[in-house]
């Protein structure tokens, strides 16, 4: 196991059996003229962190890691999007209708996929999901258990929403989980920070949290 430098102590894990996660990195919560904007975010904040997602996750592949993304994305016809879902908020644009970049959160539809500068490649896992946490409905916990997966570092939008649910999903299920805190991001910044407290308290009671460039500095010296 190599020591991380993160709070509340260093997180250790081995390269081997860590999967990246990469959550909801679309463009439709990330670029003007999707969902989130729909709903009057500023969409600014989360493709802020793109570049800092760019350096970890070449860094990660350039050390021969697993990478796993995750899409927020229904079928066609939205069997899987209940209406509760679909209607809460009551927002000018629902999932299903069509926008800017297709129908909104449905697989296969532009908006639905990851934004260029981090597009999967080869190989990587890339798993459709029809609700906030990674686990529900997508067969994950199968293919983590098969893969020998023991822990997982997380970096995607948003931090209070997808982000916190899988990671929650993933320590109940016994995973060592690792937030990076610059490459997480939420429309509203008071909620990132109340997440990276509450991942963090009670000694990593959810996970750790860690800057990127301790990770960084980590895979380049190759330890």
């Amino acid at each position: 196991m190599t020591p991380l430098e993160a709070r509340p102590f260093p997180y250790a894990y081995d390269l081997a059996s860590t999967l990246l996660v990469i959550i909801d990195m679309q463009r439709d919560f990330i670029e003007p003229g999707g969902f989130g904007e729909s709903l009057g975010n500023d969409v600014s904040r989360l493709s802020a962190i793109v570049p800092a997602c760019q350096k970890v996750l070449k860094a990660w592949r350039d050390n021969g890691g697993q990478v796993l993304y995750t899409r927020e994305a229904h079928r066609e016809d939205l069997s899987d999007c209940p209406p509760a879902k679909r209607n809460r908020g009551n927002p000018s644009l629902r999932i299903g209708d069509v926008g800017p970049m297709g129908r909104i959160l449905v697989a296969g539809h532009p908006g639905s996929d990851i934004v260029p500068a981090l597009a999967p490649q080869g190989q990587e896992w890339v798993i459709d999901k029809p609700g906030k946490g990674m686990f529900y409905k997508t067969g994950l916990s199968e293919r983590l258990q098969a893969a020998g997966v023991s822990h997982l570092i997380f970096m995607g939008v948003t931090t209070e929403v997808c982000v916190q649910t899988s990671m929650r999903e993933a320590n109940d299920r016994g995973y060592d989980c690792l937030l990076l805190e610059d490459c997480t991001e939420s429309y509203f910044p008071e909620y990132k920070q109340a997440i990276l407290d509450m991942v963090r308290a009670q000694g990593a009671i959810v996970g750790w949290t860690a800057h990127s460039e301790s990770l960084l500095r980590q895979l380049s010296s190759g330890s």
